[in-house]
């Protein structure tokens, strides 16, 4: 069973930067594609951003192309996003899972319980 541990969302000001984690268990991390979500308040969950096993390729939705950058750590099981120059419309709960790259959605059935970024204007 997978287990998705997110981290580091918060309360910032509009401009503000935040980095989030997401610790994977329960799967041979180094062999998944990952990649991060998010869902606002009334919203259906949206992809986020991506990144390849060996952190060759990165994906981004166009609303965070250049302020926002996946990394990931095959040794510790974490991917990160680097969150700068935050917006009010970044507000959300962000997940992290793994990605099927053909179509940017989630592969794994189970998701964390996320964490909450809000950005205030």
């Amino acid at each position: 069973q997978v287990q998705l541990v997110e981290s580091g969302g918060g309360l910032v000001q509009a401009g503000g930067s935040l980095r989030l984690s997401c610790v994977v268990s329960g799967r041979a991390f180094s062999s998944f594609s990952m990649g991060w979500f998010r869902q606002a308040p009334g919203k259906e969950r949206e992809f986020v951003a991506a990144l390849s096993w060996n952190s060759v390729t990165t994906y981004y939705a166009d609303s965070v192309k250049g302020r926002f950058t996946i990394s990931r750590d095959n040794g510790k099981d974490t991917v990160y996003l680097q969150l700068n120059s935050l917006q009010p419309e970044d507000t959300a709960v962000y997940y992290c899972n793994a990605v099927k790259l053909a179509t940017m959605s989630s592969l794994f059935n189970s998701w964390g319980q996320g964490t909450q970024v809000t950005v205030s204007s």
